[in-house]
């Protein structure tokens, strides 16, 4: 298989006639080997990178290189990628071999690949899919997420130097996202090519990425592995996108070591303790802490739970403000508790996005 290569977006910004920039100045790279994701909700720019990286998108300013050389003018099919879609797109009247091997064959003339190559190409496809069974069946035999196996076969086997994925797992369900989810994984770890993968889910962002870069309005917000990301988002943004629930975010003033917002005074852990000025203070939800009532907390109202099995998700109400817990137990009885805060972080107001 042909070395992978790196990706650059070198200033990047994509703008339409009427003037809506879709991408605003990325400057992004894709390490040799790596599985980037970008991430983040409809219309943030995920998508329209990716095609102008495929080729599908012109550039309006900024230079997007692979390997080192400019392939801003390329057409797509000199790129050197491999693309897998939301859809399929497979053919419904070929077999499964057939489908994985026809874009080897219907190549210019003096292109063509002998025909004990294509066969070898197509048996490495299979054997690292585990698609042997399913050669002689037709896409309709297919559950959803062999057909999407088949899909990513058929990009591997150009053995490009780089494979985009867009959306690749949106059709499938729940069960069928999990196990592909961890397929994914491992296929990358075996032929270790170049992949940029766009998703609006989180789930397969963390599980998938070696790093993540996190997109909204056009904007690259942070750029970073899936953890690091969690633990130390760049912005209130990336904070409240990351995380089921949600990071609780609560906009008041830091000083003297303390955090307040109207009636509710929080003594910051000892590394923001320096922190001052208007901010937003935050907290994960598996953070908040239950304390004794004599211990330097603040009370906590309960107004209800979300009971999920082997965790739940109490709603909490504190001096005026909403927040959410995620605790593994089940014996808080009493509509009163006390709370104290772990490992929270604060935004200043000049780093929110």
């Amino acid at each position: 298989m042909e070395a992978s290569r790196d990706v650059v977006f070198d200033g990047v910004t994509k703008r339409y006639d009427d003037g809506t920039v879709a991408v605003d100045t990325l400057d992004l790279t894709v390490d040799a080997g790596e599985f980037l994701v970008l991430l983040g909700p409809s219309g943030c720019g995920k998508s329209t990178t990716l095609r102008m990286l495929a080729g599908l998108e012109e550039v309006t300013a900024g230079e997007i290189r692979i390997g080192g050389a400019r392939v801003n003018d390329l057409p797509p099919g000199a790129r050197g990628l491999g693309m897998v879609f939301q859809s399929y797109a497979l053919y419904p009247h070929m077999t499964v071999a057939d489908n994985l091997s026809f874009g080897l064959r219907m190549v210019r003339r003096g292109e063509r690949l002998e025909a004990a190559e294509i066969d070898e190409r197509v048996r490495e496809a299979v054997d690292m899919l585990g698609l042997g069974p399913e050669l002689a069946k037709k896409p309709r035999d297919l559950s959803g997420g062999q057909r999407q196996r088949v899909a990513i076969g058929r990009a591997l086997v150009r053995r490009p130097k780089v494979l985009l994925m867009d959306e690749p797992l949106s059709n499938l369900d729940a069960k069928l996202r999990g196990q592909m989810r961890i397929e994914l994984r491992r296929l990358h770890e075996r032929h270790g090519t170049t992949t940029i993968y766009v998703t609006h889910d989180q789930v397969e962002a963390m599980t998938l990425a070696d790093r993540i870069a996190v997109l909204d309005g056009g904007r690259l917000q942070q750029h970073a592995s899936p953890l690091t990301a969690y633990h130390e988002p760049a912005n209130a943004f990336v904070a409240s996108f990351l995380g089921t629930p949600p990071m609780n975010l609560i906009d008041g003033v830091a000083g003297d070591g303390r955090f307040v917002a109207g009636e509710l005074g929080i003594t910051l852990p000892t590394h923001l303790a320096g922190a001052s000025g208007p901010c937003t203070f935050g907290i994960r939800p598996e953070e908040v802490e239950i304390v004794q009532a004599d211990a330097d907390g603040v009370a906590a109202e309960i107004l209800g739970v979300e009971r999920l099995g082997g965790e739940s998700v109490y709603h909490l109400e504190v001096a005026g403000h909403s927040i959410k817990a995620l605790w593994r137990r089940e014996d808080l009885a009493a509509p009163n508790i006390d709370l104290a805060v772990g490992s929270a972080v604060i935004f200043p107001k000049s780093s929110e996005s």
